[in-house]
């Protein structure tokens, strides 16, 4: 008898991959605070634009995402031709390993880094090699004390996900000083629109040719049901990442909803502003709680509590409130709560919750 058919290394290492809940039994219609999406939705311009397109949902849609690549880089300033879009900012990660990385390669992310970075890796048969980080932070230090021959890629989230914190420019340009000829650095940008004058190292990509830059329109656009992304890289490897690339990978109701959306720069900036006044209320009111949390320059909020005990009541209390936020346990958090910044209404429920969670202890 013939032993059975096996998938190829490193794929049954893979831990499925965990999304925010999104219900809570007993409770018809929860305050869903734990996947840091837009609480005000699309923009007015992309739900239009994105009916329309309903009506041609029996064409196959572009192949080469010109128009879409174009309002991009129009908006941001960015060069087209050196733009890929792909299924979500997660799609290029995983375009990036399939491309760049296999067998007796080894792939760099840090402590509380994105979990996609560890599964693209393992995905391609490569090595995901864990970096500590220092306070929550991103260690440059550590990241270029564990490149060896056989690094590949080296992801790093800035702004990062689930600790919310934000590396200095000079930080991420000593690591790209420090990357070897064999290796590409990824910067994934997909709360960056949140930071107040961060580039997401568009600067560093025009300048090198080993460093690549993720965003994502699931955030600030308010578009995550929509999965659309893109990468911005070096032509060279653009060029590499469209080869292995689905010609048909977003739908055409897609683009056009994140066409529309990213040309519509009023929507996105009233939503910045009022996520950059909520979220100080929500970290000044958590702080007057005596929970801890740093500084964010993204959409949520990291909690961090005496410990992980406390941090299960916190979040058994705001469940039986009917609220959901995230439990970053699998990031190596368990003593935290990453909540995500709603509106006015809902940060202010997340609080008097939490007061009285207090008042009751």
């Amino acid at each position: 008898m013939t032993a059975p058919i096996r998938p190829q290394p490193g794929i049954l290492d893979i831990a499925l991959y965990q999304g925010g809940a999104s219900k809570i039994a007993g409770h018809a219609a929860p305050l869903k605070l734990s996947s840091n999406e837009n609480p005000f939705g699309p923009s007015p311009a992309a739900i239009e634009a994105m009916a329309e397109a309903v009506a041609e949902a029996h064409r196959y849609p572009s192949t080469d995402h010109a128009d879409l690549r174009a309002a991009i880089a129009e908006v941001h300033g960015l060069r087209a031709d050196t733009i890929i879009c792909g299924v979500g900012s997660d799609e290029i990660l995983h375009f990036l390993c399939q491309a760049y990385a296999g067998p007796g390669d080894a792939v760099l992310h840090t402590e509380h880094g994105f979990g996609m970075y560890r599964i693209s890796a393992l995905a391609c048969g490569a090595t995901p090699v864990q970096v500590p980080e220092r306070d929550r932070r991103v260690d440059i230090d550590a990241l270029i004390a564990a490149i060896t021959p056989a690094t590949r890629l080296i992801f790093i989230a800035n702004p990062a996900n689930p600790t919310a914190t934000l590396l200095a420019e000079d930080a991420v340009e000593r690591l790209a000083d420090a990357l070897p000829d064999q290796c590409l650095l990824v910067l994934d940008g997909a709360y960056v629109e949140f930071a107040e004058g961060c580039d997401a190292g568009r600067a560093l990509v025009e300048a090198r040719d080993n460093v690549v830059m993720t965003r994502t329109f699931s955030k600030a656009y308010g578009l995550g049901g929509l999965r659309v992304g893109y990468g911005y890289g070096p032509r060279h490897v653009i060029d590499t990442l469209n080869r292995i690339r689905g010609p048909f990978n977003l739908s055409g109701i897609a683009l056009a909803g994140a066409t529309a959306a990213v040309r519509d720069v009023d929507w996105v900036a009233d939503c910045i502003r009022v996520n950059a006044a909520e979220r100080a209320r929500l970290a000044g009111g958590l702080r007057q709680l005596g929970i801890a949390c740093d500084d964010s320059k993204t959409n949520f909020v990291l909690a961090r509590f005496a410990d992980e005990a406390a941090a299960d009541a916190a979040d058994a209390y705001l469940q039986a409130q009917g609220i959901i936020v995230r439990a970053p346990k699998s990031y190596g958090l368990p003593h935290c709560l990453r909540i995500s910044v709603g509106r006015p209404e809902d940060n202010t429920r997340v609080l008097a919750a939490l007061t009285d969670l207090k008042a009751t202890a």
